[in-house]
């Protein structure tokens, strides 16, 4: 009895944790939550396949696609011309407020930034820039 419980916990373990991987195992992600009425919205790019979810109150939304090398060159060029790296992040506390949060685990602008306390003035155009390259991906590829 005691080997079959420890089965099933291992199994279960194995499963809850093979989910994730589309969360875990990205090249790039951007996501943004929060608000009064919490929204969340995750994009995830490994190579060029894209994980993309929504979730609000009345809607949940989760697809996969590719971007195309052009695509994908040229979100890599718009991290790369606006020193992503070089962002600095205010450390103001707000509450309630939707933030970005985009993470770049290849190449020279390597990092995670974050608007959750916003962008310090100085970045805030690079930082925007960034963000709107994101949104044309989801708008381009997203019908809703």
């Amino acid at each position: 009895m005691k080997k079959l419980i420890g089965i099933v916990l291992l199994i279960l373990i194995t499963v809850s944790c093979s989910s994730q991987k589309a969360y875990s195992d990205f090249d790039i992600s951007y996501s943004q939550s929060g608000g009064y009425a919490p929204v969340y919205e995750n994009l995830i790019i490994k190579g060029t396949h894209v994980h993309y979810s929504f979730e609000n109150k009345e809607k949940t939304f989760k697809t996969d696609f590719t971007l195309t090398d052009n695509e994908l060159e040229n979100l890599n060029e718009i991290i790369n011309q606006n020193n992503f790296r070089q962002i600095a992040e205010d450390h103001k506390k707000l509450y309630d407020h939707v933030s970005i949060v985009i993470t770049v685990k290849k190449g020279r602008n390597s990092a995670s930034k974050t608007d959750a306390s916003l962008i310090m003035p100085q970045h805030r155009k690079n930082w925007n820039n960034i963000v709107e390259a994101f949104q044309k991906i989801i708008q381009k590829n997203i019908k809703n």
